[in-house]
């Protein structure tokens, strides 16, 4: 599609064609506005950015309610702005009232996933799959288009861990925005300081007994046998709990969060990490 294609001023004389019968090919967003409405402004922008980065997953259709007093009566729009999703001619999805960008991500990825997501979802896949090469380049083919795609950005960084790149992987990880990913860079962060002193030689001196067990763990995750990582972090815990006040166990929880909570490892040495600390 090109951006008159998918972008289009609608009325009440071709709303039939422009959207119902439209969205039996394409789903149709309709976002109902108003000069006057001051949230509209806002919200408008944001779903013509979406639109374009979308490159033709749905169509935006603008319907201008004071131009259009019929329309906004069918659809019982009583407050602006009013955004409707249309597919197979009939609506799906709703909400009213100014939301923030990824708040609209989402709702757009329920009704039309873009290239964009549908390159996320292959990464994380083959991520999944043990991968990581080839899962990196679908994450940087969105980031191409979109640099601040929260989700990219995190797959990418558990990518280069997998490839021992720690100082790529800590550079993208400070740069998610905030987001639902935000909270899984910060699970994260430990894990590659921790990777970034060994890389510098900065070691930690200390008395502790469990520090060659701990220093070994990492690396053994530099060189991806991350299993037997855990292993020697689950022998640090079962000596001492509370090991350089608490470290040992983000780095097992950012170890969860790298592999995901859907891999059976994860899954087995959690159950094993909740039998030591509980």
């Amino acid at each position: 599609m090109m951006a008159s294609d998918f972008i289009v001023d609608v009325s009440e004389a071709d709303f039939e064609y422009l959207v119902l019968a439209f969205s039996q090919q394409v789903p149709v967003v309709v976002d109902f506005w108003a000069e006057w409405c001051a949230p509209c402004k806002m919200l408008g922008p944001l779903l013509v950015k979406l639109a374009h980065e979308g490159q033709g997953a749905f169509r935006l259709a603008k319907v201008n309610v004071d131009e259009n007093p019929n329309l906004a009566l069918r659809y019982a729009v009583y407050n602006i702005p009013a955004v409707k999703a249309f597919r197979e001619g009939k609506m799906v999805s709703e909400f009213a009232g100014m939301q923030p960008e990824p708040r609209l991500r989402e709702f757009l990825r329920s009704i039309a996933p873009s290239p964009n997501d549908l390159a996320i979802e292959k990464g994380l896949s083959l991520l999944a799959l043990h991968q990581p090469v080839e899962a990196e380049a679908s994450f940087r083919l969105v980031l191409k288009s979109a640099p601040e795609n929260a989700p990219a950005l995190l797959g990418l960084a558990k990518c280069l861990v997998f490839q021992n790149k720690v100082q790529e992987s800590y550079n993208l990880l400070v740069r998610i925005p905030a987001s639902r990913e935000y909270n899984s860079a910060q699970m994260l962060l430990p894990l590659l300081e921790e990777l970034l002193k060994l890389e510098k030689g900065e070691i930690e001196q200390s008395e502790q007994s469990t520090d060659p067990a701990f220093y070994n763990a990492l690396r053994l995750i530099n060189r991806g046998n991350i299993e037997a990582a855990m292993d020697g972090l689950l022998d640090v815990l079962r000596e001492n709990k509370q090991y350089k006040s608490g470290k040992a166990q983000r780095i097992m929880l950012a170890l969860f969060e790298l592999l995901g909570d859907n891999s059976p490892i994860t899954r087995q040495y959690r159950s094993e990490l909740s039998s030591i600390l509980f």
